[in-house]
């Protein structure tokens, strides 16, 4: 699809400053956008975020050398050379930008793949979508628009909402509860035993996993994640929460609402997260403890003890972020303070040499 630069501005509810009748046919970053491409500028903020205000001239240099036929902004540059489509937040913005020039793949055809595998007792619904070599087991329910695509297995009596797409090759273990427009990415797996083994007679033995999982409504669960059932009761994910690749949750956990959790986590067993809690890439949390609503846990954090709602905290073993940065600036300045007492305590030798000579 291509559309000019008015057109794009008013799809997107943008402002448009500049001439408006160039070809726009894709989203591009600043520095590889081309001339039928839109581009965007926004400004980082300290942890990782996004302001979405201009405030660091390098990125209006940045703009000045790109070749991208307009830009989204968040306030208008004075003398920049290029259509603006200027907006309240970027970062909305992008997102229907994107969804507009959106590659249009075939669509999947309605109806159960004659090679899929179908229990006895099993609801699907009529617009539903089931591929090839998809095996459900007997019991499931599966409901309005959802896409189960090829290769996935859905376990005894687990129940999948309306609007769902499972794509390839997902696992959903038995009595297992799936909301509506959940979202899960390949080769992920729902359900699996918890890893929970109790040593009896010199040898580790497993201890039975009889609870389920459930997957609150617009969930999103990346690639290769895994999700343990309980062994009680559920693990529940809850609505809103988006999940990143490669992520291990184990079993008896309860995610809030809203909580971003990123590539490589790890949640021990029986972790309580309330809502809107941020867990960044490779940050790992020992079991049975509770983070409060609203905390940021940093990158590779090591987190063992409950941290209170609304902290910032980083390191291994986690601090606030304040007392962590603190450290860190103590830790380089180490080498300097070795030095200097090395030398301090070759004076107090000579101090000590000379008042035995004294003596």
């Amino acid at each position: 699809m291509r559309l000019t630069v008015a057109q794009l501005a008013e799809r997107i509810g943008a402002e448009l400053v500049g001439d408006g009748s160039a070809q726009i046919g894709a989203v591009g970053p600043v520095e590889a956008a081309g001339e039928s491409d839109v581009t965007f500028i926004k400004a980082r903020e300290r942890y990782g975020g996004y302001s979405g205000a201009l405030t660091d001239v390098k990125h209006i240099a940045e703009l000045e050398k790109s070749r991208a036929g307009a830009v989204i902004v968040a306030e208008r540059i004075k003398g920049l050379g290029k259509p603006q489509l200027v907006v309240k937040s970027v970062d909305a913005a992008l997102i229907e930008a994107l969804k507009v020039f959106v590659p249009k793949l075939k669509a999947a055809a309605t109806g159960i793949d004659p090679t899929a595998q179908v229990g006895r007792d099993v609801e699907i619904a009529e617009d539903a979508v089931i591929g090839p070599g998809v095996v459900i087991d007997d019991g499931v329910r599966i409901g309005e628009n959802s896409i189960i695509a090829s290769g996935c297995r859905i376990g005894e009596n687990s129940r999948i909402g309306k609007n769902c797409r499972l794509d390839s090759n997902v696992v959903v273990y038995h009595n297992c509860v799936i909301g509506d427009n959940v979202i899960v990415q390949a080769n992920s797996t729902i359900g699996s035993t918890g890893f929970g083994y109790s040593f009896i007679d010199g040898t580790h033995k497993l201890i039975p996993h009889n609870g389920g999982v459930i997957i609150e409504d617009f969930v999103e669960i990346g690639a290769n994640c895994c999700i343990d059932r309980a062994k009680f009761g559920n693990t529940v994910i809850g609505a809103g929460t988006k999940i990143d690749n490669l992520v291990q949750i184990a079993h008896n956990v309860l995610i809030g609402k809203c909580c971003l959790i990123v590539s490589q986590v790890g949640i021990s067993g029986s972790c309580k997260i309330g809502d809107g809690v941020v867990l960044a890439g490779q940050a790992g949390l020992a079991d049975n403890i509770e983070i409060g609503g609203g905390t940021i846990v940093g990158a590779q954090s090591g987190v063992i003890h409950d941290i209170a709602g609304g902290q910032k905290v980083l390191g291994s073993p986690s601090l606030d972020a304040r007392e962590f940065f603190r450290t860190i600036s103590s830790m380089r300045r180490l080498p300097k303070l070795a030095e200097q007492l090395k030398q301090i305590s070759k004076r107090i030798e000579r101090l000590e040499s000379a008042k035995d000579d004294k003596e």
